[in-house]
């Protein structure tokens, strides 16, 4: 299994997984943040995959938008009065 998919392959499975899932995004990333804190990409995806009996690339694909959406909302804003 790769390390990472295409920005198109990736696009494609973050789209289909309610479908093939059951579950929305937000769902998934509620299980992530319930899960057991594992730090590396690697260990959440094999967890999230035999936790909820996922194919891996969907838990990879899952654990990949996690990050990316978490990493965008990490840019603190400017607090009032710093300079």
């Amino acid at each position: 299994m790769p390390g990472t998919h295409s920005p198109e392959i990736h696009a494609k499975l973050v789209e289909r997984i309610p479908t093939v899932t059951g579950r929305g995004l937000h769902e998934w990333f509620a299980a992530l943040d319930r899960g057991p804190g594992l730090l590396k990409r690697s260990d959440r995806s094999h967890w999230l995959a035999d936790e909820y009996e996922l194919p891996h690339w969907y838990a990879q694909a899952i654990v990949t938008e996690y990050d990316r959406r978490r990493r965008d909302r990490s840019i603190p804003a400017p607090r009032p009065g710093a300079a």
